[in-house]
């Protein structure tokens, strides 16, 4: 079901770069909104309804968090609208703080589609050659948070199972989340020597070794990499035509109209949606295929 990361890893990387950089140095409106579009609809198309649900939540409270705390300590904007210990608080403020929210939440979506991509496999072949001991540790460093995350999960069911702890006293919340984080601790030791003992037994690192990789270069990984150059052209012609100028401060700017610009604007929220297009179509094209058996 995973068509999107069928593609070649260093078409993978090359598209996750430009979305976030994308993504991270810019402050307009309808790129941020494209890009969160495309971040939520592609995590919504690969995980679980309630997994969605949750982190929607979490950023939306995120959002209200940082759109509503920055105008308390930015004042800067034309267009006060009340004020609080006699400091403005701005619009222009309420909107950049907003604009900065959906940036963050945008980058956070796509990070987290990012991590059940680009496995840690993708990322060693990737720059195994190249940069063996640091791709090695930066392949297992993003898979860290996820893996133990499952483990204390584990850990902790297991303790609730035997009746260590209820979830009804705090005091024996505290004690079982102790007792956790030590077996978490120890499990994450014994982990680490069993799997430097493994690498070593079969020879990683050593002189000669030749590597095994499954990924190959299709015409499909072409098409979609020319299109990614194509797409760099077209935003560099949108940059020269300042069709994605925008500031927040002294004032609001407008945002660009035009037929070049919804040119632009509609090219942008295609490269953001097609991950999750392809999963949709994937999945439907699945369904026929069952239901004609």
């Amino acid at each position: 079901m995973d068509h999107f990361s069928s593609y070649h890893p260093s078409v993978l990387l090359v598209y996750y770069v430009i979305v976030l950089l994308l993504t991270m140095f810019t402050v307009h409106p309808v790129l941020l909104v494209c890009s969160l579009l495309g971040g939520i609809l592609f995590f919504a198309a690969t995980n679980p309804l309630k997994a969605l649900g949750k982190n929607l939540i979490f950023y939306l409270f995120l959002f209200f968090l940082l759109a509503l705390t920055n105008p308390i300590f930015n004042h800067r904007g034309e267009t006060p609208l009340f004020f609080m210990n006699d400091n403005p608080v701005t619009l222009e403020a309420i909107l950049y703080g907003a604009g900065v929210s959906v940036m963050l939440i945008g980058i956070m979506f796509w990070c987290k589609c990012y991590n059940q991509v680009m496995t840690s496999d993708k990322f060693v072949y990737l720059f195994g050659k190249a940069i063996p001991k640091l791709s090695l540790v930066l392949s297992m460093a993003l898979r860290f948070i996820p893996v133990f995350k499952s483990q204390m999960k584990k850990i902790s069911q297991v303790q609730k199972t035997m009746g260590l702890y209820t979830s009804d006293s705090l005091t024996d919340r505290v004690i079982g989340s102790i007792r956790t984080l030590s077996a978490l601790l120890t499990w994450c030791l014994e982990n680490s020597i069993e799997t430097a003992d493994s690498m070593k037994a079969r020879g990683y690192g050593l002189k000669g070794r030749t590597n095994f990789s499954i990924f190959c270069f299709r015409m499909d990984d072409g098409i979609l990499l020319a299109a990614l150059g194509a797409f760099l052209c077209m935003s560099g012609v949108g940059y020269q035509q300042n069709v994605f100028e925008f500031y927040y401060y002294p004032s609001v700017s407008p945002i660009p109209t035009g037929a070049g610009a919804y040119l632009q604007y509609s090219i942008i929220l295609v490269m953001m949606l097609f991950p999750s297009i392809l999963e949709i179509k994937g999945r439907i094209q699945w369904k026929l295929l069952r239901a004609k058996i």
